[in-house]
């Protein structure tokens, strides 16, 4: 069954129902959904566009943009969005590698948009079809154009519907750009395949998504979000008392925030783990104990190992299952090296997994921290910091350093109104990390470098402090 047949299945049996409302009271309804995406692909394919052909995407936000979204998936055409905020520059690299048969930007968006409503034929496809390519954030070299298909996406979907109890009932609040997993597949797809309905804000607004608690029972965000609705005096159990789950995903959420989380709502936030390559893997449960620091088990029909584990357990996590892509796009070189001889997809994370079979990511293999000759994990350092007082955000990285081969750095952001010593962290640790994993520098920061889903850019960083301890 392909993605789209898998998402009609679950809407509702009054396609009146909304799937779509704009802050400005705007609706979309099941049936307008289905009647323009038809259209659009009707458009699209009458400009020659055939099942397996790509068309690239750089728009913002918007009701139409979505509507494209579905028309690309009804015609088999191969969708590829793009961030809205690459340059022409970055842009030409994309479109020499898609090639494709199409560029839409918001002009071609708007004129498609137009297109008469129409009950469109879907072509036959199957699992193994082309559904998307998404490019890759692309921190150590060019980005890499990761190929999705039909039988990819719509496992994902159902399996995260199912675990994550979505129902005709539910309302999600999408505060997510369009150009990601999170937001495009995982927040889309489980909203349109249970015929639930969602609250479609056009980014990240502290008032709006405070205000639409009161009538929406889901909110899926980077953790950048969580942190700064805890800035925020509104933020009560009365406030979430409406919501059923708060998700986390995109980059690693602290255990600090999950815990101040509770405190503040009662609820306690689902974090997750998933890929640009895979979709998700791992997912704190429903209705059972949500750790955290963890991303819980592989989710039903996901494998999970880890490769070479030291003596904490500590490897590289290994992944198999529906969800994993086949390879890179025109690129047989790095396709081979994602994958292990006997066909397990090396995600380059490292983890290690607890008695109970949930899963802990310890950073990313590249952001290992080697200093003196032991092994310095970013993320147990930043877990010690992030306790201490006055301490908003923080990131641990490594620079090349005479003595030890790489010295421990940490950047920290302190909270609103408060300040942060660097004398005081360091000796805070003293207690909680032995002497190797201390920062041999702590730095003071206003803002740390992140990308578009809230990640911190370390690579940015790294650069940036090479020659601290030259």
């Amino acid at each position: 069954m392909s993605l789209f047949a898998t998402l009609r299945a679950g809407f509702p049996a009054d396609l009146s129902r909304p799937a779509l409302i704009e802050p400005s009271g705007a609706t979309l309804s099941y049936a307008a959904l289905l009647a323009r995406s038809g259209g659009i692909a009707e458009a699209l394919t009458a400009q020659g566009l055939k099942a397996g052909d790509r068309m690239v995407v750089q728009t913002g936000k918007s009701m139409d943009a979505l509507l494209l979204y579905l028309a690309a998936l009804r015609a088999g055409i191969v969708y590829v969005p793009l961030n809205p905020g690459y340059t022409r520059a970055e842009l030409d690299y994309f479109l020499d590698d898609a090639e494709p048969s199409l560029f839409v930007d918001e002009s071609v968006l708007a004129k498609l948009a137009a297109a008469p409503p129409a009950d469109f034929v879907q072509p036959a496809l199957g699992p193994d079809d082309l559904a998307a390519i998404l490019y890759t954030s692309g921190t150590t070299g060019r980005s890499k154009g990761a190929m999705l298909s039909q039988g990819n996406l719509a496992s994902n979907a159902e399996t995260l519907i199912r675990e994550w109890r979505f129902t005709g009932a539910d309302r999600l609040i999408h505060a997510l750009p369009i150009f990601h997993v999170h937001g495009l597949f995982v927040a889309t797809h489980c909203v349109l395949g249970s015929g639930a309905s969602m609250l479609w804000l056009p980014g990240f607004d502290a008032d709006a998504i405070l205000a639409a608690m009161g009538e929406a029972s889901v909110l899926m965000g980077v953790p950048t979000f969580y942190t700064r609705l805890l800035a925020r005096a509104e933020l009560t159990p009365d406030r979430a008392a409406n919501m059923r789950l708060f998700v986390s995903g995109s980059a690693p959420l602290s255990a600090e925030t999950h815990r101040e989380w509770e405190s503040r709502t009662g609820h306690r936030i689902l974090e997750r783990y998933g890929m640009t390559e895979t979709g998700m893997l791992a997912s704190n449960p429903y209705d059972r104990d949500r750790r955290a620091g963890a991303v819980g088990p592989p989710l039903p029909g996901v494998s999970i190992r880890i490769d070479a584990p030291d003596a904490e357990g500590v490897g590289g996590i290994e992944v198999k299952g529906p969800n994993v892509t086949s390879g890179y796009w025109r690129n047989a070189e790095k396709t081979a090296e994602a994958f292990t001889g006997d066909g397990w997809f090396m995600t380059a994370d490292l983890g290690r997994f607890d008695a109970d079979g949930y899963l802990w990511i310890v950073g990313r293999a590249k952001d290992l921290i080697i200093s003196g000759g032991f092994n310095v994990y970013p993320a147990e350092v930043e877990a010690a910091i992030e306790v201490l007082d006055g301490v908003g955000e923080v990131a641990v990285i490594g620079a090349p350093h005479p003595d030890f081969g790489e010295g421990v750095i940490a950047l920290i952001v302190p909270r609103a109104g408060e300040a942060v010593l660097p004398e005081s962290v360091s000796e805070a640790l003293r207690d909680t990390l032995a002497s190797y994993k201390r920062p041999k520098l702590v730095l003071i920061r206003d803002t740390l470098p992140r990308n578009a889903m809230g990640k911190v850019e370390k690579a940015v960083l790294r650069r940036e402090l090479e020659g601290m301890f030259a």
